[in-house]
């Protein structure tokens, strides 16, 4: 049986603007996804898929792939999404499913879904370097967006992330100074990205506007100094509440803090950024903010 693992990722800059070519700066976390694959030659051409969320039962699902029907799921909708999946791993792969191999393919997600740190993500990676095809197409067939994601998963690695003219990253060392006074900050709620992305697309954007978040990019990866990076992590949440029309998080939720918080990824849900100030942990927990990560605990650098 072979094994394979990709981590997740937060994505520190660019948001929505990463889908007009924006420049990106994303890390990778500790906590991913691990993907186990075992094949029989038994002439039978089936999949037996399971899924589990933190080492617990979620999907199973027996596949026939060659006429691609699911015999078996617990949960259908789930499993019409990774037949439509592993039809896009067998049109891009010289090998999978080519054959009449049984195949035993067990995933692993490491955090609880709602994390929002990349389960599709690293789900298309592990099955990209399992099947040896590229996982940023087969991440467009069947999801589509910037892929920024991917990067991460693929290199394992902080990365500095553009999608057009055409796709183009390089790993980065991203290891500020500061870092052990940056938290991260659990809303509570998986934000569904569609909503934000449909009110982005909504809107005019100048290439003029891209760039700044290209530059901000640039200088994130460039600060030295919290007090630096706080004051460029307030510019950039302007900007984007500015073209969104709609409050930052930290107007919406905590108005009353006396450092920056930065939303990572969709506006609205999943992390958020800050850094620590005296009786940081009683503020959150006094909102319910239950979920407070230190970077060393989050963050794989």
């Amino acid at each position: 049986m072979g094994e394979i693992f990709s981590p997740g990722k937060l994505m520190l800059t660019s948001e929505y603007f990463a889908m007009d070519g924006a420049l990106v700066l994303a890390v990778p976390t500790r906590l991913g996804q691990e993907f186990s694959f075992k094949e029989g030659q038994d002439g039978k051409s089936l999949i037996f898929w399971e899924a589990n969320h933190q080492n617990k039962p979620w999907l199973k699902a027996v596949i026939d792939y060659k006429n691609w029907q699911i015999l078996e799921a617990n949960i259908p909708a789930s499993a019409e999404f990774i037949v439509k999946t592993l039809q896009n791993v067998q049109l891009l792969s010289q090998t999978k499913f080519k054959n009449n191999f049984t195949y035993y393919l067990t995933t692993n997600l490491q955090f609880p879904a709602d994390y929002g740190l990349g389960s599709s993500s690293t789900l298309m990676n592990n099955l990209a370097e399992w099947a040896e095809i590229d996982p940023f197409t087969l991440n467009t067939i069947s999801l589509g967006g910037s892929g920024y994601d991917i990067a991460v998963a693929k290199e394992k690695s902080a990365v500095l992330y553009q999608n057009k003219p055409e796709i183009k990253y390089e790993k980065v060392d991203f290891n500020p100074s500061f870092k052990n006074e940056l938290i991260f900050i659990h809303l509570n709620q998986k934000q569904d990205s569609r909503e934000g992305i449909n009110l982005y697309r909504s809107k005019n954007k100048s290439q003029k506007l891209i760039d700044e978040f290209s530059d901000l990019t640039t200088k994130i990866l460039l600060c030295n100094e919290l007090e630096n990076f706080s004051d460029i992590m307030l510019i950039h949440e302007q900007k984007i509440s500015n073209f969104l029309e709609i409050p930052t998080v930290k107007d919406r939720f905590f108005a009353d803090c006396p450092v920056f918080v930065k939303s990572l990824g969709a506006w609205g849900g999943d992390f958020v950024m800050s850094s620590k100030f005296d009786g940081f942990e009683d503020y959150f927990w006094g909102k319910d903010f239950n979920t407070i990560f230190e970077w060393s605990d989050l963050i794989c650098l």
